[in-house]
Order: structure tokens, then sequence, then C-alpha cells
């Protein structure tokens, strides 16, 4: 088996590592301190590809494979988890469905300028009563008497990038009586009338990555803007969200990995009863936990992202494989940055180091694009073929 990477996955890892470790490391503390949005280094960011890494160069992007989007990812977020989620949500989230299910037309208008970098864009699925219940979602599409647009009125919540973003992929129900099966999705264009924003949300971590409730009120979405078929929106979030699991497995490595380093390095500075803590057998068995945990969780993302690249071939679907990695990663990011919380002591604690933030940025990986909980539900399911 060849673990080797490619010369073109070498190539953007270092690109991302040296953009990561020279202009957003320096910086990720201030913006998690202030929630601004880090305009900057984002608009950077889609400069040199990293906003649509896998979007083909015809349509702005980057046009290189998963594996190369998960190493982009892990340093990314290495240096600041909150950067990592913006650029997530543009790849995973935003462009990758619309390059699978999108029309040519769709793809030049809603692909390129949010891989180049130009705009921003959000997924919009979750709301204040339903998230990975999308049988329940009450935002409403009706089709117009002349069939030239849809009529949407929504509430959605919890979107990230929503306060900046240009454009967004909305799932609605065009037929509620059908529940999953009547959700349909929608290219949403920010600046039209009848689109408004609500407040940015305070959250524990990736602070600098922001988050918004939205709502439509009668947005008239032209019917050319359907993304897909009526009634096919369920299967369009679902393939989606096999994908930005892979994503965020990645950023959890790259948030545990920082720990990870950060820890190491503190256990041969730091002195105690004349010796470095990292002598001490306690220590050392943290550290062996947490150094196995982290390739666990890498191996993992590394294969989720490899059998998306050969599911693309059958155009079969990636569940078992992104749920996995994402689980894993998630978990493993949280007791790696428990520990280096932990092993850093009192200064663990203090914002005057970065591992609090790690502990803090951790914590959302277990949670959006569906709970741990229901990653092992997906993962039990598909083994046991039951429901």
């Amino acid at each position: 088996m060849d673990f080797s990477l490619t010369e073109d996955q070498q190539m953007i890892q270092a690109a991302a590592r040296e953009f990561a470790q020279n202009e957003i490391a320096p910086v990720a503390a201030a913006f998690d301190e202030s929630g601004k949005f880090p305009e900057e280094t984002i608009r950077k960011a889609g400069e040199l590809g990293f906003m649509g890494i896998e979007v083909p160069e015809e349509y702005g992007g980057a046009g290189l494979d998963a594996v190369g989007y998960v190493l982009m990812m892990e340093e990314i977020a290495a240096a600041d988890a909150a950067h990592s989620t913006i650029v997530s949500v543009n790849n995973s989230l935003y462009c990758n469905g619309i390059l699978l299910f999108g029309s040519e037309e769709q793809k030049r208008a809603f692909v390129t300028p949010i891989a180049s970098g130009e705009a921003i864009g959000a997924y919009a699925l979750t709301e204040p009563q339903s998230g990975s219940d999308a049988g329940n979602m009450r935002s409403r599409a009706v089709l117009s008497d002349d069939g030239s647009h849809y009529v949407i009125n929504a509430k959605k919540s919890w979107i990230t990038s929503g306060p900046v973003a240009r454009y967004l992929v909305l799932f609605a129900m065009t037929e509620p009586e059908k529940g999953a099966d009547g959700v349909s999705a929608f290219l949403i264009d920010t600046e039209k009338d009848g689109f408004s924003r609500g407040k940015t949300e305070p959250k524990l971590g990736i602070r600098a990555s922001a988050t918004c409730e939205i709502e439509l009120t009668d947005y008239r979405c032209p019917v050319e803007c359907r993304l897909g078929d009526e009634g096919q929106g369920f299967r369009i979030a679902m393939t989606v969200l096999d994908a930005g699991r892979i994503g965020i497995a990645a950023q959890a490595v790259g948030i545990a990995r920082a720990a990870y380093d950060a820890a190491v390095a503190y256990s041969r500075e730091r002195e105690a009863f004349g010796s470095p803590i990292g002598g001490f057998q306690m220590i050392q068995s943290k550290i062996a936990d947490m150094k196995t945990r982290l390739e666990a969780a890498r191996l993992l993302t590394l294969r989720a992202a490899w059998a998306k690249d050969e599911a693309k071939k059958t155009g079969a679907r990636n569940t078992l494989n992104g749920s996995m990695a994402k689980l894993y990663a998630s978990e493993a990011a949280m007791y790696i940055t428990h520990q280096a919380v932990q092993i850093h002591g009192g200064m663990g604690y203090s914002k005057e180091l970065p591992v609090e933030r790690y502990f803090r940025d951790a914590k959302i990986t277990e949670i959006y694009e569906g709970t741990s909980e229901v990653q092992r539900m997906l993962i039990a399911r598909q083994e046991t073929g039951l429901r």
C-alpha cells in the first residue's frame, strides 16, 4: 500500500502551510478576541486557490483532488480553526453541491466568483426547530402560476458565513406532504429583495467565522436557479454533507495537531522537581495517547478523501468513510486539546497561549455537519442495513 503523496498534493500542502503560518497564525488570536470576519486573509486564500481546491480551473478553482483538499484544510486549521471553517463551507458545502447537481450556466454564474475568492458562499439547511431532521423543515417554496419563479419564505439558523455570503445553497419544501422527499434546493442571491440577515451569533469557538440566522420573505427565485429537480433537495443536502464531513475531519486533525505540537514543546521546556515534565511517566502516557489518536484520525481522514475521489468515478456516495473520519477525528481533537490544556496546567487556562483556543475550537467539530451521535447512527445504519 502506497501512502506517498503526489507532487501536486505535496505542493498544495507546502503552499497552505506557508500561507497559514505566515499570514494566519500571527493574527488568529486577535480575530478570535474581536470576532471580526478576517476579510483580508480570506481574500488572499482565494487568490492562492484555497477557496475552490476541487473546483475545475474553468470555473475559477485549483482543479485538485479531495486528498489535496484535506491536506490544505489541516494546514489552515492548525493555524486557525475559524479560517478553516470559512474555507470548508466554501469548498465542501457550497461549491461541491453545485458542481455535482448544477447546470453549466449555474456553475459559471454561482461557482466561479466563489471559487476564485471574489465572493463568499454559504449553505442553508438548518432551521431553529430542525437540524438533521430535514422532514420537519418549515421553509416553503411555492411555484408561481406562470411557472417562472418560486416564492420562498424561510428562516434558517446557524448559517456559517451567513453575515458575509453573496450566494447561498438553500433548502425548502416544495411538497411538504412528502416529508424529506418534498425538499428542493435553490441558489439564492443575497442582494435581491426579500433576503435579510439576523444578528451574528456569539460563539464559544471559531469566533472569527461569522454565523447568523437568515430570513427570506416572499423572495422571488427564478426557476432556473433551482438546483437539481424538484424533490431532489434532500439527496443533494446529504450528498454534500458526505463531502463536508471529510473537511471537518481534516479541520479536527489540524486543531489536534496544533495542540499536540504545543503540548510536546511545553513538556520539554517546563520543569518541575528539577526535571522537564516530559520525562514524567504520566505526561509521557498522555503524549503517547495523543500521538496515536492524532495519526489514526489523519489516516481515517485521508482514506475518506481517497474514497471520495474513487466514488466520483461511479457516482456513488461516500457516507461511511466520511462519517467514520468525522466521528473519530472530532473526538480525537477534543481529547488531544483537553490533554494539551492539562499538560500546560495553569498556562493552559490562560489566553496568553493558544491552547485554550484550540480547546474551544475543537468542540464544534463534534457538533456541526452532523453531531457525533448522528455519525454513530449513520455508521450503524450503513453496517446493519437497518433503520
